[in-house]
């Protein structure tokens, strides 16, 4: 954690929170009456709003050069591909395969935990 806190792009983002800081909702959006389409998406059915919090373009980019700089886009492929990438227990995360409706394998090590993780959801749905 002490290399992010070091970093550039970190500290850019600290400075530019003290220009933030003092900001009002209110007049961000009265400044840009385009505000919600300008910083909301859409990704199929979920909304995903942003304009609620005080951000501006600049905090986006600073926000999208750290998450470059951190390397977030090889971190989810490694996840994906069921990486040990949680370091504190030092295994795969596997976020995805709790949410892998289409049942297709997901590989730790070779093995396919699907089959584990289905049991495991079944037994969770017959306890609730």
């Amino acid at each position: 954690m002490s290399e992010l806190l070091q970093s550039q792009a970190w500290k850019a983002l600290q400075e530019h929170y003290q220009g933030v800081s003092s900001v009002h909702m209110r007049d961000l959006f009265a400044q840009d009456a385009e505000r919600f389409e300008h910083f909301s998406q859409h990704f199929n059915d979920m909304l995903v709003d942003f304009s609620k919090n005080i951000i501006t373009d600049e905090t986006m980019s600073l926000l999208m050069q750290l998450a470059k700089d951190r390397d977030v886009p090889g971190w989810i492929e490694r996840m994906f591909a069921g990486e040990k990438i949680n370091n504190t227990e030092n295994r795969a995360v596997l976020h995805t395969a709790l949410r892998n409706r289409s049942n297709t394998p997901v590989l730790v090590d070779g093995e396919d935990v699907m089959p584990d993780v289905n049991r495991v959801l079944a037994q969770m749905r017959e306890f609730t």
